[in-house]
């Protein structure tokens, strides 16, 4: 096999195991309460340790990876993936586990702020959105099998196995990433070691106070003080030589800062919709657990299936139209679903998750393409971690929405399964005019020169 081969076998299995962790192990989490003696809620924070980890060290590990080296920093993450899921698995404590979750976070950051700059530097221009389509597509079915195979894994084997076949399946990447011989940097300068710190308090207050802001009073100073921190951290990447984060491919580049700024608003749009869905199947329609879960299932299977295809087309035409129109179809989806009622049909509700998956499938891999395609090769660390960043804090807030609206209509409303259908159509609402929004963020970025 070639270095080109590995490289993307390498880079196919993290993309599929990733989200096969986050979307198998919400299965588990009444499991995982019973053994710790604790309320399911409270295993939250294994999600959220993990997200915290993941973006408050995202845009710094990537300058890292440029100065140190790509591959070196890919596979460094990959071996401490590997030993913080064992430990997960190994866990006899909540607190361990969360400990393990928000290292296993800073390993993801590792991993996925460098394996797309690896994809695009052993492939050609022409072939990027094909492989990048590729592991977007692994994503997908490691978002689409996870639910299905987390749930007989912890039926049979219990909620520990999920971890250990995870650890498993990383270990094959390891040997993959282990045949390449060749190392990729971007520009060897001295690393800001400010400029990291300051990123790093400025995206966990911010996040935490989101994910916080409807439960707890401080929520909100929490995110003003993320959001001095982040006007501080601009501030001073303006003025110093080597910062960890260049601001000039956001204030030169109208591409690069567009394609990031249209990847938040779609992941706050979108990705809260899953989640959503599961309550309103299960509460209001009263459907079981594994019914619900394969109507769910439609949209990332059709992200699946598409995102190939909608990769390969960003070779041919410009990556902003393709992603526009996956936008535009996002929006559609979303308006239906603000119609849903008690009595929705599952085949109307399945309709617009299909209408979904294709216009996610459509936005993702070509807006991608985009992004690397706007910089310079020596900026592709920095620009993966970027784009990387803006998916989490657009998850992030999603959730926050989602918090927000709930919390407020069940205070609001005394009957509960009103208050949960108020907050669902309150909650497409706004998802529907931040994609739609989103439309008109994809259109203004302009061509790319290599297109």
């Amino acid at each position: 096999m070639s270095q080109a081969q590995w490289v993307f076998s390498a880079v196919l299995i993290t993309s599929f195991f990733g989200p096969f962790l986050g979307s198998s192990i919400n299965l588990a989490i009444p499991y995982m309460a019973k053994e710790f003696n604790v309320l399911p809620s409270f295993l939250t924070w294994y999600v959220s340790a993990y997200l915290l980890g993941s973006i408050a060290v995202l845009v710094p590990m990537g300058k890292l990876a440029d100065i140190m080296g790509r591959k070196k920093i890919y596979t460094y993450g990959l071996y401490l993936f590997i030993v913080m899921t064992i430990g997960a698995g190994l866990a006899d404590s909540l607190r361990m586990l969360i400990t393990f979750s928000f290292l296993q976070g800073i390993a993801s950051a590792m991993i996925f702020s460098t394996g797309m700059t690896l994809l695009v530097a052993v492939h050609k221009i022409t072939e990027r959105g094909k492989v990048i389509g590729y592991s977007a597509a692994a994503t997908y079915i490691g978002l689409s099998l996870g639910p299905f195979l987390g749930g007989i894994i912890t039926h049979f084997w219990g909620w520990r196995s999920i971890f250990f076949l995870i650890a498993i399946g990383l270990g094959l990447s390891l040997i993959a990433i282990k045949k390449v011989h060749d190392e990729w940097y971007g520009q060897k300068e001295p690393f800001d070691i400010k400029g990291s710190l300051l990123y790093f308090f400025a995206s966990t207050s911010l996040l935490y106070g989101c994910s916080s802001y409807a439960e707890n009073y401080y929520g909100k100073y929490l995110m003003a003080l993320g959001l001095i921190l982040f006007v501080v951290f601009v501030l001073v990447q303006r003025k110093i030589i080597n910062p960890v984060l260049n601001i000039k491919l956001f204030s030169k580049n109208i591409i690069f800062a567009m394609s990031n700024l249209a990847a938040m608003i779609n992941y706050s749009a979108t990705f809260a919709i899953s989640f959503v869905l599961s309550l309103y199947l299960q509460l209001i329609q009263n459907l079981d657990a594994p019914t619900a879960g394969m109507i769910i299932l439609i949209q990332p299977l059709l992200m699946a299936l598409f995102s190939p295809l909608a990769g390969s087309l960003s070779d041919k035409i410009q990556p902003r139209i393709v992603a526009t129109v996956g936008m535009a179809l996002n929006t559609i989806g979303l308006v239906l679903l603000l119609f849903i009622s008690e009595t929705s049909s599952v085949f109307y509700i399945a309709g617009a998750l299909v209408i979904i998956g294709l216009g996610f499938a459509l936005f993702s891999s070509p807006n991608n393409n985009a992004i690397m395609s706007a910089v310079e090769q020596k900026d592709h660390g920095v620009a993966a971690s970027v784009l990387s960043a803006m998916r989490l804090f657009g998850q992030g807030f999603s959730m926050a929405l989602v918090n927000l609206f709930l919390s407020f209509f069940i205070n609001l409303e005394p009957d509960y399964h009103k208050a949960l259908l108020l907050g669902f159509k309150n909650i497409f609402v706004v998802f529907s005019g931040l994609s739609f929004v989103g439309i008109f963020i994809s259109l203004a970025r302009g061509k790319n020169k290599d297109k």
